[in-house]
């Protein structure tokens, strides 16, 4: 077995708040493995970006840590790392695609400079050969008249060829992790469809690994291999999609999947969620499901642990009514 892309274990992350510490990512511990996609799932203020920036390092200076844990890739942990090395990392080994691509994407600079930087940055090359490059990366994510197209400014271009271009700066060094920040929220059915298909494509062809984050689980189903549910800051199940779809366990994952609009179903039985997700200053001190969950007992009051669903040691849940646990504190 080789070593995980990406190995994240017991990442804490925090922002200070009228002078206190309170945790935005918990306990967090995820493997994305070689060529392979893993969703990170959960509703908004679930902590899915905070994951993310984590990871890339990218939490403000002022107001924000990572009080512990360890984010390993390619042998270093990343959240020990000089900025100074961390800045040759990002963009080349580790690429991101954030969710709006318009406030990504400088609006004083063509799209053809903006992605030839990348290159000129990280691979040294020379300005001539980094436009060369640049304009083979618009044709790969099919940007139509690339060559056209190559000195117009994002203002100039459609959300969806905005997202493609990301893609293509994305993609510039042929990184070996990618992680996708909800990159087809702000696009209609027919053009979010477009940009998995060109994900799923490169992702191949690239042989990289991916980490998908996103409240959409539709895009889940047609993206991922193995699913992380997450719920006010902490994973609450991980497993294949396939058991995911099949076989939801953690009470929540259930009610996401209820909620999911499915043209199978009549719209009139989406079961919306009551309540929302807790806010990083009022942490239940139990289980943070357990005041909106249906399955709730005296245990909830304690906090579970991530643990194994019956002998399925692929598929955990942060559950005691489901997982069968004792309750951890």
């Amino acid at each position: 077995m080789t070593d995980p892309v990406l190995d994240v274990r017991g990442l804490q992350s925090e922002f200070r708040i009228a002078g206190r510490w309170y945790p935005a990512v918990r306990d967090f511990t995820l493997a994305v493995e070689a060529n392979e996609t893993v969703a990170l799932v959960g509703e908004s203020g679930s902590g899915k970006s905070a994951t993310a920036l984590s990871i890339l390092r990218l939490l403000p200076a002022v107001g924000a840590r990572i009080a512990k844990g360890s984010v390993m890739f390619a042998g270093q942990d990343l959240a020990r790392l000089s900025e100074a090395e961390m800045i040759r990392l990002r963009g080349e080994a580790i690429a991101m695609i954030f969710q709006e691509p318009m406030t990504s994407l400088n609006p004083t600079m063509t799209v053809g400079a903006q992605i030839a930087e990348v290159i000129e940055i990280h691979r040294g090359s020379t300005r001539r050969s980094a436009m060369a490059e640049a304009l083979r990366l618009l044709e790969e994510v099919r940007i139509p008249a690339a060559r056209q197209r190559l000195n117009d400014y994002p203002h100039q271009f459609s959300g969806g060829m905005r997202q493609r271009v990301m893609i293509a700066m994305a993609l510039a060094c042929r990184p070996k992790l990618l992680l996708a920040d909800e990159p087809t929220t702000a696009l209609d059915v027919t053009i979010q469809g477009q940009v998995l298909a060109l994900l799923n494509e490169l992702k191949q062809s690239y042989g990289m690994s991916i980490l998908f984050i996103t409240h959409n689980l539709g895009v889940v189903a047609q993206m991922a291999d193995r699913v992380a549910v997450m719920y006010a800051g902490e994973i609450v199940e991980f497993a294949s999609v396939n058991k995911i779809f099949e076989q939801p366990s953690h009470p929540y994952t259930e009610v996401l999947l209820k909620a999911m609009p499915r043209v199978d179903r009549d719209s009139a039985g989406l079961e919306p969620i009551t309540g929302q997700v807790p806010g990083i200053t009022a942490l239940p001190v139990g289980c943070a499901f357990a005041p909106r969950c249906p399955l709730r007992q005296p245990d909830c009051d304690r906090h579970p642990a991530l643990a194994p669903l019956a002998a399925e040691a692929d598929h955990v849940v942060r559950c005691v009514v489901r997982a069968g646990q004792e309750a951890a504190v």
